[in-house]
């Protein structure tokens, strides 16, 4: 089961390097996420846990569900 805080922290927490930098990480494009995936080397940490579980929910289809929850009232950066 999906844990709520990390949900929400998909929709509102923001990528904090790189070619995405500023966006929110459920914003961020299934090729850059495949891109980590294939080179096994998401970032260590929450960040990284995000991206896979953000990953998951892309692939599944999901990720529209998490949509709705941007702009809760949650600290935006990891």
């Amino acid at each position: 089961m999906f844990d709520k805080e990390k949900i929400v922290k998909l929709a509102n927490v923001k990528m904090p390097f790189g070619k995405y930098a500023g966006r929110v990480i459920i914003d961020l494009p299934e090729e850059y996420l495949l891109w980590f995936a294939n080179k096994k080397q998401f970032p260590s940490g929450e960040l990284g846990d995000l991206m896979q579980l953000c990953l998951a929910l892309k692939i599944e289809g999901l990720d529209s569900v998490v949509k709705p929850l941007k702009n809760v009232n949650y600290p935006k950066n990891l």
